[in-house]
């Protein structure tokens, strides 16, 4: 019989997962662009303010067309999702802010979440985006 984690077990687990996996997506973001869809999963979803965007090729397409950036994380949290909401996955909610610079544009206030699911191999365990949510945050000018 298996010995139950404690809960905090999970959430130490989830802070680990979510820092470095955010050190790896923005930089990733920012310098190797191409490589961002692997941090996907094959199905995964972006809504990028409000606009829908599903599935590998469709990502790459839109990352391809994105100006170069230039993102600052300030805040981080993290909370692990319960299994039963996940059938039984380990699941990791991710929420980023900060700043983020276009080439071309003004720098604007983000807020991003990300769903991440563990896919474990006898080897490792790799951490993929299963829903990616961006939003600018800038106050509109009146």
């Amino acid at each position: 019989m298996a010995v139950p984690v404690d809960f905090k077990t999970y959430v130490d687990q989830a802070c680990r997962a979510a820092e470095e996996f955010v050190n790896i997506y923005y930089e990733t973001m920012d310098k190797r662009r191409r490589a961002l869809p692997r941090l996907y999963l094959e199905k995964a979803t972006l809504i990028w303010n409000g606009n829908v965007v599903t599935g590998l090729d469709a990502l790459a397409n839109f990352f391809e067309v994105l100006p170069s950036s230039e993102f600052q994380v300030n805040m981080l949290d993290c909370q692990p999702v319960h299994e039963q909401a996940t059938q039984a996955q380990t699941t990791v909610l991710v929420v980023t802010s900060g700043t983020v610079k276009f080439d071309g544009n003004r720098q604007h206030f983000f807020n991003q979440n990300f769903l991440l699911t563990a896919q474990s191999s006898p080897a490792s365990t790799v951490w993929k985006i299963a829903s990616d949510c961006f939003r600018f945050q800038d106050w509109s000018a009146s």
